[in-house]
């Protein structure tokens, strides 16, 4: 499916829907914990779905209720798939999954693979600090990337890891509680520690304990605890709001996202603080955040702790005067795409004056024009592409579209209330 879209006006109001992040945290919690948990309106989408279809495959029993999924946890001993675990496109699911996959009893094994996309992408360091715990974590082409084959158990013990992405602590740190004995975790490098800061904050929730440094360089996991179930809703997703969060500080722009919280750990709110430092006016009400254009202009931002908010904020760049300078971010190359490169030849496609930087990107403020560009498969990408299509002269196609589904089937949708001028064409 593409997208085809013209300028447009965006006014309006869009409820944003619950956390990728959060709603894949719920489901493994919930799997691994003790009795039934009930994880209240979680993100319908394909990442998600993949983060329950793989638990499924561990024992746990999941049901689909209306705005709920009620789980049979399987009380800390995940059991041998039966089959091989497929995450498809789910990054999270796949770092997740392989540190649970080290919790099944002794005898068994589990293989674990994804796409193409999630073939690619690193896990070594995770599987080498799951084989310093007492496990076995292989990769089948010996490259430190998907499939693997794993043999449990972890036992405990102490583990070294750079972690280039947060997924790599979140899956240690979600797991290692359920092993026998203590585990000290070491962390010389952490990029996107608020991700890190959600899991702790889902840990104590659960009553699990974990002592650790306030620099998140070490980590002391008491073995032997116990989740206790989950019952919560799940957050709205401020990843997903970025897309809209932006559009609505275009020219003439004026957009309402509701359902966020402030409060909540997730590290995507900063797009807030980084509409204001590029001159947008933002309010906020209650759970409501409302944007509204104005004359953009560039700034440098320090996007660590945020680089899912990386092709949005390339896109809306170009439309503010002067350089804005997206730095520190050398793990958006490693996400479902090389985003940092992706953005730049399809931004330049679309006339945008983009220079690449091992960690970010350098955008000149520029008159953007229709075109053909790719999604490359990345849902963010094709998000950004699109919010930038409604202020270019023309006609743009965005191909692959269909990868929304990955966090957002309903963006389309939510587009087009707001005013968007966007076809979905198969």
């Amino acid at each position: 499916m593409d997208f085809v879209l013209q300028k447009s006006v965006l006014n309006g109001a869009v409820q944003i829907p619950g956390s990728k992040s959060h709603t894949i945290r719920a489901v493994a919690i919930a799997a691994l914990a003790d009795g039934t948990s009930h994880v209240q309106s979680p993100l319908d989408s394909a990442d998600a779905h993949a983060a329950r279809r793989v638990y499924r495959q561990f024992g746990a029993c999941i049901d689909e209720l209306e705005d709920e999924w009620r789980v049979q946890g399987v009380g800390g001993n995940p059991a041998t798939p039966a089959d091989i675990l497929d995450v498809r496109n789910s990054g999270t699911t796949m770092r997740m999954a392989l540190g649970s996959a080290a919790l099944m009893p002794g005898g068994g094994l589990a293989v674990l693979t994804g796409d193409d996309q999630v073939r690619r992408r690193p896990c070594g360091p995770l599987a080498e600090a799951l084989n310093a715990l007492g496990a076995t974590v292989e990769s089948t082409l010996g490259k430190g990337n998907p499939p693997f084959v794993v043999r449990g158990r972890i036992r405990g013990g102490e583990a070294t890891i750079e972690a280039v992405t947060s997924q790599y602590v979140s899956s240690l740190l979600l797991n290692a509680p359920l092993a026998e004995g203590d585990t000290v975790l070491h962390v010389p490098l952490l990029n996107e520690k608020p991700y890190v800061v959600m899991t702790l904050d889902w840990l104590a929730r659960q009553g699990v304990r974990v002592e650790y440094d306030t620099d998140l360089s070490e980590f002391r996991i008491p073995g032997g605890q116990r989740y206790q179930p989950v019952n919560r809703p799940i957050p709205a997703d401020f990843s997903s709001a970025t897309f809209f969060l932006a559009a609505g500080a275009l020219p003439g722009n004026r957009v309402n996202c509701l359902g966020l919280d402030m409060t909540d750990t997730q590290g995507d709110k900063a797009v807030v603080d980084y509409l204001r430092a590029m001159n947008a006016s933002v309010e906020i009400d209650g759970d409501a955040v409302r944007v509204e254009g104005g004359a953009l202009r560039g700034c440098e931002i320090d996007m660590n702790a945020t680089p899912d908010a990386l092709p949005m904020m390339a896109a809306l760049a170009c439309f503010a005067e002067g350089t804005t300078r997206l730095v520190n971010v050398p793990q958006a190359r490693l996400k479902e795409t090389d985003r940092i490169h992706v953005m730049r030849v399809e931004l330049e496609k679309m006339g945008g004056r983009v220079t690449e930087l091992p960690d970010g990107m350098i955008i000149e403020k520029s008159s953007l024009h229709g075109a053909d560009v790719e999604g490359h498969g990345d849902h963010r990408v094709i998000m950004a592409l699109s919010i930038a299509a409604t202020q270019a002269e023309g006609s743009t196609t965005v191909h692959g579209a269909d990868a929304v589904d990955v966090t957002y089937p309903g963006f389309g949708d939510a587009l087009r209330k707001l005013g968007g001028r966007v076809k979905s064409e198969v």
